[in-house]
């Protein structure tokens, strides 16, 4: 995975490399006053034990960073839950490249200090972290959110900059919501059921590929069957027609991660029909023509144009 980031941030974030050790203000010998100590983003990562996985990422990553830096910086920091909830482990830091794990850890970098109080109440406002994409935050009644993800311990104070705590690993994009849904093998019905109905009046992978943003509630494979898709080659002999009207159903003009969705919503699709989203048992969506609601149950997968929510269930205008 290529690194995309300017010549500006390649090198300011080579200005120091990455240390473990503490700064101190120098003092003379036979003055008695106590040493001041300086705690650096950098300190308060390599210090806490809630933080173990986030260090061994930084090691393999090799970042020459400015972390120890003067800064300022503001860093979403996962902590060893948050990195557990996503999946990731030291095994997973073993297994992915050094880019890979540089283009994640700068994708959780500003160079700039950005406080809870200073979060705009958005929603979402698109910020530039250093590996090049937006992250896009917001801050509501229910707390401050990063690309939906909420931050569960803001404001950790660093000389140089802040830290604030978030509950999953932040993703960055690796394309639109149809090269995504392209690389995710449990959207391969979902894939097919694009292009075909790309093949009538509306080509939805050309719209799905544009400038967005947009929210696709995804059904996954096993979605389509129990929908009455069997198999690829149903889907391929699908009215256009009918798969472009089902498809757009799916779909919201705007970006709506999780933390946007409310009890009792309303929301309007592409097709410019509603679904109804509930968040009383778990979050699910329902369409007028389902007797049964949807349940989400993947949330926030970023796009470049956009995000995906996961869903069980095809949802019917």
């Amino acid at each position: 995975m290529k690194v995309n980031i300017s010549k500006n941030y390649l090198s300011f974030f080579t200005v120091a490399a990455l240390t473990t050790s503490l700064f101190f203000t120098s003092c003379d010998k036979d003055d008695d006053k106590d040493v001041v100590t300086e705690t650096t983003i950098t300190d308060i990562v390599v210090s806490n034990p809630n933080f173990n996985i986030l260090k061994s990422a930084v090691v393999k990553a090799n970042l020459a960073t400015t972390l120890s830096g003067t800064g300022p910086f503001t860093v979403f920091a996962p902590d060893d839950k948050a990195f557990a909830a996503s999946g990731i482990d030291n095994s997973t830091i073993t297994s992915l490249s050094s880019d890979q794990l540089k283009d994640i850890l700068l994708y959780h970098t500003l160079a700039s200090k950005v406080t809870s109080a200073q979060v705009p109440a958005g929603p979402n406002a698109p910020v530039p972290t250093a590996e090049g994409s937006n992250v896009y935050v917001t801050k509501n009644s229910k707390g401050v959110f990063v690309n939906g993800l909420k931050v569960n311990t803001p404001d950790v104070m660093a000389t140089n900059g802040v830290i604030h705590a978030l509950e999953a690993v932040l993703m960055p994009p690796t394309g639109n919501i149809v090269a995504t849904a392209q690389g995710n093998s449990d959207f391969t019905f979902l894939v097919a059921a694009v292009l075909r109905a790309s093949q009538g009046n509306t080509n939805v992978a050309s719209v799905l590929s544009g400038e967005g943003p947009f929210t696709v509630f995804a059904p996954t494979n096993q979605a389509f069957i129990a929908a009455g898709f069997p198999t690829i080659q149903s889907i391929e002999a699908a009215d256009p027609e009918a798969l472009t009207a089902i498809l757009t159903y799916h779909v919201l003009g705007a970006r709506a991660f999780s933390s946007d969705l409310t009890e009792g919503q309303s929301i309007e699709t592409l097709n410019g029909k509603k679904l109804a989203v509930s968040l009383t048992n778990g979050a699910t969506i329902k369409g007028v023509g389902n007797d049964k609601a949807s349940n989400i149950i993947k949330t926030n997968l970023m796009a470049t144009n956009g995000v995906i929510h996961v869903i069980d269930r095809v949802l019917l205008p």
